[in-house]
């Protein structure tokens, strides 16, 4: 069994976004060679996500709003009282919300490699959510299989 592992680098814009990296993993998948395994792709931040779904512009735009609802960034959170905390760099942003939209989704995505091709269905695309850009972002791809 191989063991390819890679990093993929993102710049993202300021706000919520969300980046199809499915064209990207489709590369590393090809240049691997590997035709039977599996891909996991992990988030490498904590307030970062990824996820399984349709990449459909107003769907995105629904996402985004959900998950507003879920973390307003004008509620009241602990972790924005930066008086209070130590040990932080000075460019610290309150970022409370932002990490508790990532808790709700997830960190790492496995997807099937079947005949040297994801195994995705017909609209799904692997999403890279940045709740607190813009910044630069690194996922880890490791790909296994034979």
């Amino acid at each position: 069994m191989q063991i390819i592992n890679e990093i993929v680098e993102l710049e993202t814009d300021a706000g919520i976004n969300i980046y199809n990296i499915t064209p990207e993993l489709t590369k590393i998948l090809e240049a691997s060679g590997i035709k039977t395994g599996q891909v996991l792709v992990f988030s490498r931040h904590t307030t970062t996500a990824l996820a399984i779904n349709e990449y459909e512009e107003r769907l995105l735009e629904d996402i985004k709003v959900y998950l507003r609802k879920l973390a307003p960034e004008s509620d009241k959170y602990l972790h924005n009282d930066l008086h209070l905390r130590t040990n932080i760099p000075p460019d610290e942003p309150m970022n409370a919300h932002s990490h508790l939209m990532a808790m709700t989704l997830s960190t790492s995505e496995v997807i099937p490699v079947v005949d040297g091709q994801l195994g995705l269905g017909t609209y799904q695309s692997v999403l890279f959510f940045d709740l607190d850009g813009p910044r630069k972002r690194t996922v880890f791809v490791q790909i296994s299989g034979v």
